[in-house]
């Protein structure tokens, strides 16, 4: 059954059980609807449009009062259908018809410009005319930031600073994030992940992702949409102002997470990163196949895990030899792969120094690597019996992620391990951890971001802030929240490391990786 659009200038009763399919015309075919109360049919008014190439009341758009990072629903009815913003206050209404929230600001505040958030036209009211000006291009772009694949090219050889509306300067892929409550842990994830390159060029392209269905009422595909948006905002050249709201990214991974994740308690980066990735493989129909997806293709190695269980000690020394010379005891080899890999810290002396000043240990990261050597061997105890493991690299990502384990929680409290990681900034090489029957022509890697905790471990009483290496400059930035400033690799050794994201050295033999950031 085909439904016929109205003729310009009439009207006609509808039910409300057709309104989603009205405001659907609306957006499509520049129709507006005059909302009513209650279940009583109500009029759409659909007035003729007259196309203006100008407007008298442009020059009262206030661009520094714009900030479209926030969720776009309407101040007064929170509803998110048909959503416009008004270029003089900022603030949204919902329609632009003759009964709309929009039209009553208009008349009520003398505000006449506005700007459909979905359409991305512009309109004055209460006249109702649609304005084409190029001088509105800027907001636009603000609003929806597009990149061409030359643009997205250059952008790892870019190092200029841009100037934003209020005339400060920053640097694009650089930019703070606002803390709304307690969201520290959030920002931190979203600013690393922002600037891995094949991460940040694919969702630059929103065409790389927007036509990927998913099954009806599967609320992910908001992840790789907000994501992406996020990923544009960070990355324009041409921004209102010198930072971004992560607030619709935010609500996204509320929603998905089922409240997992919140923005008013503060959570664990590491729950965040590794619940994140995996929910955008998903979001982006990724597979159990390697390289379904641009997460697997960019983090994902693989490893050879080695297991023997070993006996109860309670057993007699008889026992135990009977044990062991069952089936059930003898080693066992399986194939993994996985997104990040896990150091763990060696316990922290208790013991100070002749100064009565509590000894803080450090450790070189080579030691921590032994864990996957293929010979180190640790216990993991389970409730019956405990089992031996060790890992041996089978397959090396173009992008690694070492979790620092620091926190131990138990059923009281949870305790921080502070010892420092002392690791070169570039130029670790990995091959003794790789097997020999691997195929991993290039072993060398280069760290590019490094999440830092700060402060006591129990939730909101520490701190969490990012190092970054801005790729076009070759410099490293310190990033909390909204403060951002320059920082000397010296002191990123010297920090609590949390999280990290190494980077494969490009090579002669690295194609597939540079094949992936452009």
């Amino acid at each position: 059954m085909t439904t016929k659009f109205p003729e310009k200038g009439t009207k006609r009763k509808v039910s409300t059980e057709a309104d989603e399919n009205i405001v659907k015309k609306s957006i499509l075919g520049d129709l507006e609807e005059d909302y009513a109360s209650g279940d009583e049919a109500y009029e759409v008014d659909i007035p003729k449009i007259d196309r203006s190439r100008s407007c008298p009341y442009l020059d009262t758009i206030n661009r520094s009062l714009l900030d479209f990072d926030f969720e776009k629903l309407c101040s007064v009815s929170l509803s998110h259908l048909n959503v416009y913003a008004c270029l003089v206050c900022g603030k949204y209404f919902q329609g632009r018809g003759r009964k709309s929230h929009a039209n009553t600001h208009s008349v009520e505040v003398n505000h006449h410009v506005f700007l459909n958030l979905y359409t991305l036209k512009f309109y004055c009211l209460p006249d109702n005319y649609q304005i084409i000006d190029s001088s509105l291009e800027d907001i636009t772009f603000v609003l929806n930031p597009t990149f061409t694949k030359v643009q997205i090219k250059q952008i790892a050889s870019e190092s200029k600073l841009s100037r934003a509306y209020d005339g400060t300067t920053y640097l694009p892929g650089i930019v703070g994030l606002n803390n709304i409550k307690a969201n520290d842990y959030c920002n931190v994830v979203l600013q690393a992940l922002s600037n891995v390159p094949p991460l940040r060029n694919y969702f630059l392209r929103e065409e790389n992702y927007s036509h990927i269905k998913r099954p009806p009422g599967d609320i992910m595909i908001l992840l790789s949409q907000r994501f992406g948006e996020l990923i544009r905002k960070l990355w324009n050249p041409r921004n209102f102002k010198a930072h971004v709201s992560p607030h619709e990214m935010l609500q996204s991974i509320v929603l998905c997470s089922r409240k997992r994740f919140q923005i008013t308690k503060q959570g664990d980066p590491l729950d965040l990163l590794a619940w994140f990735m995996n929910s955008l493989h998903v979001a982006l129909n990724g597979t159990k196949k390697r390289s379904s997806s641009i997460v697997t293709k960019t983090f994902q190695g693989e490893m050879k895990v080695f297991s023997r269980k070993i006996p109860n000690p309670e057993f007699s020394d008889e026992q135990k030899k009977k044990l062991l010379e069952t089936e059930e005891y003898q080693e066992t080899m399986v194939k993994a792969p996985f997104l990040y890999l896990t150091l763990d810290l060696p316990s922290a002396p208790l013991y100070k120094d002749e100064l009565e000043h509590n000894i803080i240990p450090q450790i070189p990261l080579s030691m921590l690597l032994a864990k996957f050597n293929g010979m180190t061997e640790k216990e993991y105890k389970g409730k019956r019996d405990s089992t031996m493991k060790r890992f041996e690299i089978t397959k090396l990502p173009p992008y690694l992620i070492f979790y620092i384990k620091r926190f131990t929680k138990n059923l009281f409290f949870t305790e921080k391990n502070p010892t420092i990681v002392n690791f070169p900034v570039k130029n670790i090489d990995l091959e003794e951890l790789v097997a020999a029957d691997a195929k991993c022509p290039n072993t060398c890697y280069d760290l590019m971001a490094n999440i830092v905790h700060d402060g006591e471990p129990n939730e909101g009483k520490g701190s969490y802030r990012v190092h970054i290496l801005h790729q076009g400059s070759n410099l490293w930035y310190e990033m909390q929240d909204l403060h951002v400033t320059d920082i000397l690799p010296q002191m990123i050794t010297l920090s609590e490391a949390y999280i990290q994201i190494w980077a494969l050295r490009k090579t002669a033999n690295t194609n597939d990786q540079q094949q992936m950031e452009t």
